[in-house]
């Protein structure tokens, strides 16, 4: 079940759709050019088609075993994640201050997003290692930063997060797992903590997990949790790696999807700890791994959604069944109208989520570059879009991977061709690091009511402005009619939605927070598509043909849809509590 990294797609976005020239002309990136840039997407595409997608279907049948404690990885994922490291993918996008590559996020965004799509059971070890050691730098003391950073870094050493209880699920406030001050600067951790995403293999010399626990004097709820670093193995002063810390797995997940991916119970029984930022902060903390997780949680959900398309595009072209209209005899089903309606259909949303995660690591990167007062607005655009990116992109992948099942007709519900489990891998992204409908109450409640909607009206303005581009395109000659009209009235309607989160009550906007999410991922990805197809037709790119027809798909097909949510959002409440939930069973 081959893959081919979409290379061409992604450069061009990154060209036209996220203006990353912007960002190479900063200081930090300067020396960073599209040829580097070409290079590094295109070695990304060879190391995911060559090496992690060729045992992404023997991952999925041979799942990650469990004996004594220890946790072995299925079939060729030891060799592959060596190779990973040894190719250094995993420090790609480190800061050279950190010892990493010191390339833009954004890149790392299109390499991950190949890795995902290649394996993605495979790709979410080394994502949450890039997490851990995330959190780890921003909070961690310095004498920690110096023991396990740079083999995190390097990937030599793995990361996992370990937030989930039995009671403690999307609200961590139960967490019940204790932190008692061993007064030498350790603390001993004790409690059980459950899906936790490679929570233990046999691919890394060491695990770093990062443990919310809470100390005996901490106050009830999430104001009372602290986060610690427990590593597997205990690290010497020496850097060397000695005995093994007082904490296991004792159960694997048997689960739907990802079966490749080690998804453990673990147990800790007064495991050595070391607290990481200060005490009571340790959801502050994880927020800063939690939200780059998000954003490439999104990534996955493209991924997963462009591999499902890619093996659909296959098997359109050589699936013979009944004669399509005006072909000849045994011309493939990519002839008939409704099986090339959808391709255009997953290919167009693919592009326009794509394109949201491109800009959403974009804000954060030009966020470390730019001075105080620029960088507070590219913050603010960062968090704005990584609800928008995790939420919209992982609904879009599950959609996609479920019309490539469609595609390959009865086919597709057998395993053997490997559709099923794309649609079985995808699910799982809407779910974890946090589910949509948390990521659509974030956006209306932090990212929106609580700066008066002042981030999302600045976006507006500047999506505005690419009837501009539309404008100087038409000067020569193409045709945008039909892209800026749809846009003209998206950004209408998403205005007005703003207008109805900021005035409506608490049940109405939480009634209305997945539409709202739903309706402003339809704009925003339509714009950056109108935009992309613009800036290609002026600089005369050769993709701009192409990008323009899924941009005028977008604009008739897709866009319009914003209208239907808001008309939702005017009675939000009303429409979702109207039925008596006593009755919900039966009238």
């Amino acid at each position: 079940m081959s893959y081919a990294g979409p290379v061409k797609s992604m450069h061009y976005l990154l060209r036209h759709a996220v203006d990353i020239d912007a960002l190479l002309e900063q200081p930090a990136h300067e020396e960073v050019s599209h040829e580097l840039i070409s290079d590094v997407l295109s070695g990304a595409a060879a190391f995911a088609g060559d090496v992690l997608a060729p045992i992404n279907w023997d991952g999925d049948q041979n799942p990650a075993q469990i004996k004594d404690g220890n946790v072995t990885a299925s079939p060729g994922f030891k060799q592959a994640y060596h190779a990973f490291v040894e190719s250094g993918w995993q420090s790609l996008p480190v800061p050279a201050a950190q010892g990493g590559m010191g390339l833009p996020s954004v890149i790392g965004v299109a390499t991950n997003e190949m890795f995902y799509a290649a394996n993605m059971a495979f790709g979410l070890c080394p994502m949450l290692t890039s997490s851990a050691a995330k959190a780890i730098a921003a909070h961690a003391s310095p004498d920690l930063k110096d023991k396990y950073l740079s083999k995190m870094i390097t990937g030599e050493w793995s990361g996992a997060m370990c937030l989930t209880e039995p009671q403690a699920g999307s609200d961590l406030g139960p967490v019940r797992t204790k932190a008692v001050d061993n007064d030498d600067g350790t603390y001993a951790i004790t409690g059980q903590k459950i899906y936790i995403t490679w929570g233990d293999h046999d691919c890394a010399d060491n695990i770093i997990h990062l443990v919310l626990a809470r100390l005996p004097d901490s106050p009830e709820g999430s104001r009372g949790i602290s986060l610690f670093l427990c590593p597997k193995f205990l690290v010497n002063d020496d850097g060397l790696i000695g005995r093994r810390n007082a904490f296991k797995p004792i159960g694997l997940e048997h689960k739907l999807g990802i079966h490749a991916s080690p998804t453990c119970v673990m147990e800790f029984d007064r495991a050595a700890g070391w607290l990481v930022g200060d005490v009571n902060r340790g959801l502050a903390c994880m927020f800063t791994m939690m939200n780059e997780a998000r954003l490439f949680v999104g990534v996955q959900g493209v991924a997963i959604g462009d591999r499902a398309f890619q093996a659909a595009l296959a098997y359109a072209n050589d699936r013979v069944q009944g004669k399509v209209p005006g072909g000849q005899e045994n011309d493939p089903i990519i002839g008939h109208p409704d099986v090339r309606r959808m391709l255009i259909d997953m290919k167009t949303r693919l592009m326009s989520a794509r394109a949201i995660n491109m800009a959403t690591a974009m804000a954060g990167d030009l966020a470390v570059c730019a001075d105080d007062v620029m960088a507070k607005l590219h913050h603010a655009r960062e968090a704005l879009l990584t609800p928008i990116a995790k939420a919209y992109s992982t609904d879009i992948g599950v959609e996609i991977a479920s019309v490539g099942v469609q595609i390959h007709g009865g086919m597709g519900f057998v395993e053997e061709t490997g559709a099923a489990q794309h649609y079985r891998d995808a699910r799982i992204a809407p779910i974890y690091e946090g589910t949509n409908g948390i990521q659509a109450m974030d956006l209306i409640g932090r990212k929106i009511r609580r700066d008066g909607g002042e981030a999302i009206k600045a976006l507006i303005t500047e999506l505005g402005a690419i009837d501009e581009i539309c404008q100087k395109a038409v000067d020569k000659g193409a045709e945008f009619e039909a892209a800026r009209g749809a846009l003209a009235t998206g950004l209408s309607v998403l205005t007005e939605a703003v207008e109805i989160i900021l005035k409506a009550d608490e049940m109405d906007a939480l009634s209305s927070a997945a539409p709202f999410l739903k309706l402003a991922g339809d704009v925003i990805s339509g714009a950056y598509l109108i935009k992309a197809a613009a800036n290609g037709t002026l600089s005369g790119d050769d993709g701009a043909a192409e990008m323009k027809a899924l941009a005028d798909y977008h604009a008739l097909a897709i866009l319009p849809q914003a209208g239907a949510q808001i008309n939702f959002m005017r009675s939000a409440a009303k429409i979702v509590f109207g039925f008596p939930a006593l009755q919900l069973t039966d009238l």
